[in-house]
C-alpha cells in the first residue's frame, strides 16, 4: 500500500514543541507543522497562529508534561479557537524520556484525528456540564486511585491528564458529552473489574 494512502491528511496547522516532535508527526500524517522551538513563543508566532485559526484551524500537540500544558495554556489565552490533541503519557515515554517525540506514529495519528476544539466562549459561559460531584462519584477526586483514574479517563476521552481542577475544566471547555463520559467510565470499570 502507498505510504501517502496510509497517512491521513490533516488540514489544520499542527503545532509542536520541537523538531523531533515534527518528525513523528510527519511519519504519522500529512500535515503542515509549525515547530515552536521550546516554551518561548514570540509575538510573530502568535500572530501566525491567529491567522491560521481563522483560515485553516490549528491543532496544538504538546508533550504530556507540565511544560507542555503551560505552552498549551499560553497559546489558548493568546489564540482562542485552537483544537487540542493529547498523546497519553504511557504512549509518550521510553528510556530516553517523556514527550511526543517518543510516541509511535500510530499514537500521534490517533491523537491528531481525535483533536478537540474549545467550546465557543458564548456557549462556554452557560456550559457547566460537569461538576466536582461528577468527579467524586466517579472516584476521580478525593480517593487514593483518583489520579490514575483521571489519567485513564483523560486518555479515553482524548483530553489528556490534569489535576482535579484542570481535569474538570477540560471536561467542560473541550465539549465532552455525557454519553462520552458514561462510555469512558464503563470502559474503565470493565477494565478494572
Amino acid at each position: 500500500m502507498n505510504e501517502d494512502v496510509q497517512r491521513p491528511v490533516i488540514h489544520e496547522i499542527v503545532v509542536v514543541e520541537g523538531i523531533h516532535d515534527k518528525q513523528v508527526v510527519d511519519v504519522a500524517v500529512k500535515a503542515d507543522v509549525l515547530v515552536l522551538g521550546g516554551d518561548r513563543i514570540g509575538q510573530r508566532t502568535m500572530d501566525v497562529l491567529r491567522r491560521a485559526v481563522r483560515t485553516r484551524g490549528v491543532i496544538v500537540l504538546t508533550d504530556p508534561d507540565g511544560a507542555g500544558e503551560r505552552i498549551r495554556r499560553r497559546i489558548d489565552r493568546a489564540v482562542p479557537g485552537c483544537s487540542h490533541a493529547h498523546v497519553a503519557r504511557r504512549q509518550a515515554v521510553n528510556r530516553q524520556g517523556l514527550g511526543v517525540e517518543h510516541a509511535d506514529a500510530r499514537a500521534v495519528r490517533e491523537a491528531l484525528l481525535r483533536a478537540r476544539g474549545q467550546v465557543a466562549p458564548t456557549r462556554l459561559e452557560n456550559r457547566v456540564e460537569f461538576t466536582q460531584e461528577d468527579l467524586l462519584s466517579a472516584r476521580l477526586l478525593a480517593c487514593p486511585e483518583a489520579s490514575v483514574r483521571r489519567m485513564v479517563i483523560g486518555d479515553q476521552l482524548g483530553i489528556g491528564y490534569g489535576n482535579a481542577k484542570a481535569f474538570l475544566n477540560k471536561l467542560n471547555t473541550l465539549g465532552v458529552t455525557r454519553e462520552e463520559w458514561r462510555q469512558a467510565l464503563e470502559r474503565l470499570e470493565r477494565d478494572d473489574g
